[in-house]
């Protein structure tokens, strides 16, 4: 069986068919693309899978386990983490506190022994901050760790949202747009950051992106949407060369 799949996954508001009767599958330890023109339904693909959208139809698995029906907090506990298109940080918060956020589905004290700080909360800090001291040099942040996001410039910003989500220790990561606003020496940092998520920390990645530079270099396989159905699912290039593909992105 698929490490993670979507069986004709439907997303309708009222007429509006933004996901429809989509299907596919991930392997363990893929990267795979989602690519298509704005409204193909990429992100609501994401919005489902998180479980902010509850599907119209369809059913969401992962490690063979039924997820369509899982509640939204409980889907970082899967082991599922996601970035956003449009970055969601704490402003006024520092690097390091924004990526210990990340590390809440972990925790494992309750609130009387936090409130009396029991030598059980302090290994579980110690062992929380370690793991965000990994991501920090695994992306290269150590110069930021103690800034406060207000004053980092946007490129910055992106790859701290890359990093809180790798602080959940996910075994699948959902990508909405990793390279968008960043510059082309900052999408090739990216590139390669994604291609060793799956070398070095063995993460599946689900990903959706318009930089077909960034997709050729890091993807197995692509699936291109439009309209909210599948048009053509193969590797970067088969898919890019696919007459419908072609087709939506020209509008022939």
């Amino acid at each position: 069986m698929s490490y993670f799949r979507a069986e004709n996954l439907s997303l309708h508001f009222g007429g509006l068919k933004a996901v429809d009767a989509v299907s596919f599958a991930v392997e363990k330890g893929e990267i795979l693309s989602i690519i298509g023109p704005n409204g193909a339904g990429k992100s609501s693909i994401f919005n489902l899978i998180s479980r902010i959208y509850p599907p119209t139809s369809g059913k969401i698995f992962f490690e063979d386990q039924d997820i369509t029906q899982e509640p939204a907090y409980d889907i970082a506990k899967l082991g599922i983490a996601r970035t956003f298109q449009n970055i969601e940080l704490f402003e006024n918060a520092t690097v390091l506190s924004n990526l210990l956020v990340g590390r809440h589905r972990h925790s494992t004290t309750r609130l009387w022994q936090e409130l009396l700080f029991l030598p059980s909360v302090r290994a579980g800090e110690k062992a929380h901050r370690r793991r965000v001291e990994q991501v920090i040099e695994f992306l290269d942040l150590e110069p930021y760790r103690d800034k406060l996001i207000s004053g980092l410039p946007y490129g910055v910003r992106k790859v701290i949202e890359l990093a809180r989500a790798l602080c959940s220790e996910p075994k699948l990561i959902l990508l909405d747009e990793p390279s968008s606003g960043l510059n082309v020496e900052e999408t090739d940092d990216m590139s390669f950051w994604i291609r060793d998520m799956k070398s070095e920390l063995g993460i599946t990645v689900l990903m959706v992106e318009h930089d077909m530079t960034l997709v050729n270099r890091v993807s197995d396989r692509v699936i291109a949407l439009n309209y909210g159905r599948v048009l053509a699912m193969g590797s970067p290039s088969e898919v890019q060369h696919h007459p419908d593909v072609v087709a939506a992105y020209l509008g022939a």
